[in-house]
């Protein structure tokens, strides 16, 4: 297998979480959430873990002290694609994958991203996403896989033909990228979006359009990859994890 680092975007304010305190460090069952994610990496034998951080960014590197990570510093939120470019100085000479998970998806588990690493080595893809099954996806990107079985493309919910909005694999934003070709694409994404942002789900189209191999792996349980954005949301989280327990 490649050698593999893991970056984990830890940059958001966590606005809806009541709290001006960094999203990532408010408490789940009595430790930061981002804590649950920098021990996924590790248990992964990544390489290498770098935080992404920002809002109120000495608070994020406070409770994670000891814990073997490296921080890179997005001063302007200006999206996941920004994020994830923002480790390049930390990775300029590494030749490998670049795992990329979410401060606020604390719930997967080992088993689902070994399946994500497996599957993006067996293929040989440039890039790999983890995707879900939902009965009713509304609301969220459909992945459209080709008559092999790759991703063609990944279409958002309000730019779907009525076809496309019958799919119900949807991608829930953890990936696994090669490197070098990764820093490439993410030179070439722009923010002519409503929100001025540059969206890490950009590459995918690049290295479509370019011809190169993008995988899919879908989970088992959509509750693994679910974002935690409010307190009943870090609730319900707070239960799951007591029942695996």
């Amino acid at each position: 297998m490649k050698p593999m680092v893991t970056a984990i975007m830890a940059a958001g304010k966590g606005t809806r979480m009541k709290s001006d305190l960094p999203k990532v460090i408010h408490k789940l069952n009595g430790r930061p959430m981002v804590h649950y994610v920098i021990e996924l990496a590790q248990r992964l034998q990544s390489q290498k873990t770098i935080l992404i951080i920002g809002h109120k960014s000495d608070m994020v590197e406070e409770v994670c002290q000891g814990m073997n990570v490296e921080f890179a510093l997005q001063k302007e939120q200006l999206g996941t694609g920004h994020a994830v470019q923002m480790t390049e100085p930390l990775l300029r000479d590494f030749d490998g994958d670049v795992l990329v998970l979410s401060g606020d998806v604390p719930l997967l588990t080992v088993e689902t991203l070994m399946d994500l690493v497996k599957g993006h080595h067996k293929h040989s893809a440039v890039a790999t996403l983890l995707t879900s099954e939902l009965d009713n996806p509304t609301g969220y990107g459909r992945v459209v896989r080709n008559r092999e079985g790759f991703v063609q493309k990944i279409v958002e919910h309000k730019d779907s033909s009525p076809d496309e909005l019958k799919i119900n694999e949807i991608n829930v934003g953890i990936y696994i990228f090669d490197a070098k070709n990764l820093f490439r694409a993410l030179k070439l994404v722009d923010n002519n979006n409503a929100q001025g942002e540059y969206y890490l789900p950009d590459v995918i189209s690049i290295f479509i359009n370019d011809g190169k191999k993008v995988n899919a792996v879908k989970t088992k349980n959509f509750d693994e990859t679910r974002g935690i954005n409010n307190i009943e949301q870090l609730k319900k989280a707070e239960t799951i994890l007591k029942s695996r327990s």
